[in-house]
């Protein structure tokens, strides 16, 4: 049986623990918040809780794999430090996060002088993943995702599809980044499509029932239709709803690419303004506008409690 360390059970690491168990590895768990780790091995027969990060460590046989599965940033820097401590020479650690390929590469370097193989692995798939299984994009040396793959394969949808040895240490963070810019970008269509057909309001579009065509011989047809789809038909107006959209550093990092590059990447960059603009970006700007259009005709304007 395999055994994998993994430190960071939120909805997504959660669930890999969850499918890496049903899969027949042996997991040994680890969080921040010990309950979160208790719980999940109280659910699953192959997963052991681990009180601390050492205990997770010294559970594990040579050449261990430890992955990662924490939010990009801080956290999973801090993670990296603590771990690289108590590895050793011919370890391999597996970083998850939604990290930035940059910082992929340096930390590559960094573990290299220590012995320690180093592989980033961009994971999609969501709260979907438990039962569809994960798409994974790992970066590294042909050895160290050699030593990964029993893991890679059980988490992919299936053992031959699913994941990918990308290329070399920081690829596997650079096509996940990639790959969140492009979803930026389908996301954003179907949101204005949507929108559009919402406007029409002399038409009364039932848009779940369109949204549910399209699912079927459409050439828009996808995953992210399918939510769509599955979202609409429990509610249409969606007046509850805060026209807030949160966007990640990785589509941030695909537009600085695109410009570092030069090449013109138009549909992403402009997603990702969308998102800054639904977070009220573009509040200042508008108001600008509106006093330089009364500036120069006269024209009426809002204040700030107006209807």
């Amino acid at each position: 049986m395999h055994t994998i360390g993994l430190y960071g059970l939120g909805r997504m690491g959660g669930n890999m623990a969850r499918r890496l168990a049903r899969g027949g590895v042996r997991v040994l768990a680890y969080n921040r918040n010990p309950e979160v780790a208790r719980g999940i091995a109280a659910e699953e027969a192959n997963v052991t809780a681990c009180a601390s990060l050492q205990e997770m460590v010294a559970g594990l046989a040579a050449p261990r794999v430890v992955w990662l599965m924490l939010p990009a940033g801080a956290a999973t820097e801090a993670a990296i430090l603590q771990a690289s401590a108590l590895l050793e020479p011919g370890d391999v650690l597996v970083d998850g996060a939604n990290g930035y390929y940059r910082e992929a590469l340096g930390r590559a370097h960094q573990m290299a002088g220590l012995g320690i193989r180093f592989v980033d692995v961009g994971v999609s798939g969501g709260v979907w993943g438990l039962d569809n299984g994960y798409c994974l994009m790992a970066g590294g040396e042909k050895e160290a995702v050699a030593a990964v793959t029993p893991f890679l394969q059980v988490l992919a949808p299936a053992p031959d599809r699913g994941w990918l040895h990308a290329g070399p240490s920081g690829s596997g963070h650079f096509v996940k980044m990639v790959h969140n810019g492009i979803e930026y970008g389908m996301m954003q269509a179907y949101a204005e499509g949507f929108a559009l057909m919402q406007g029409k309001r002399e038409f009364e579009l039932d848009l779940a029932a369109i949204a549910e065509l399209w699912r079927h011989g459409s050439v828009v047809r996808s995953w992210l239709l399918d939510l769509t789809a599955g979202f609409l038909k429990d509610d249409q107006a969606l007046a509850a709803i805060s026209p807030y959209v949160a966007d990640s550093g990785e589509g941030r990092w695909t537009a600085l690419e695109a410009v570092e590059q030069g090449v013109p990447a138009p549909v992403m960059s402009l997603a990702l303004m969308m998102r800054f603009a639904s977070q009220g970006g573009n509040d200042y700007a508008n108001k600008m506008l509106a006093m330089m259009r009364k500036g120069f005709g006269g024209h009426a304007i809002k204040g700030g409690g107006d209807a």
